[in-house]
């Protein structure tokens, strides 16, 4: 028999989430340099990573790079940081991951795929996938 999350644990989970999705930086960190670890998912398996990055908040997504957060962690649907920001049109995302070391061609779909499927022709050049 399974044992119920404690509601207590599941409503600070919630709340670290909202604050990487809403880009709030400086609260965000506080709480992983108090603990909370860097690779946190949620039960779709998207990091805080993730959010940061589907949701344009390039300051937050280096401060969890910086914490160790893994650039290339890839959430229950195989989908990379990387190519939500490509999704997202993010551009100043996909740098800061791009520089920390992140794998265009990681993920399905990866972010060369994602840039592929929406003919951003300067993306692929940036990932050397002309």
């Amino acid at each position: 028999m399974t044992e119920a999350p404690d509601p207590e644990v599941v409503e600070l989970a919630t709340k670290i989430f909202d604050l990487a999705r809403q880009g709030q930086t400086e609260a965000l960190v506080a709480y992983v340099d108090a603990g909370v670890p860097a690779n946190l998912t949620n039960d779709r398996g998207d990091s805080l990573l993730m959010l940061g990055a589907y949701h344009g908040h390039a300051d937050a997504v280096s401060a969890l790079l910086e914490r160790g957060a893994e650039a290339d962690r890839i959430n229950d649907r195989g989908q990379t940081p990387l190519a939500g920001a490509v999704f997202k049109g993010e551009g100043a995302v996909i740098r800061v991951l791009l520089d920390a070391g992140a794998d265009p061609s990681a993920g399905t779909p990866s972010a060369v795929d994602t840039a592929r499927m929406f003919a951003k022709t300067e993306l692929l050049e940036l990932f050397g996938a002309h």
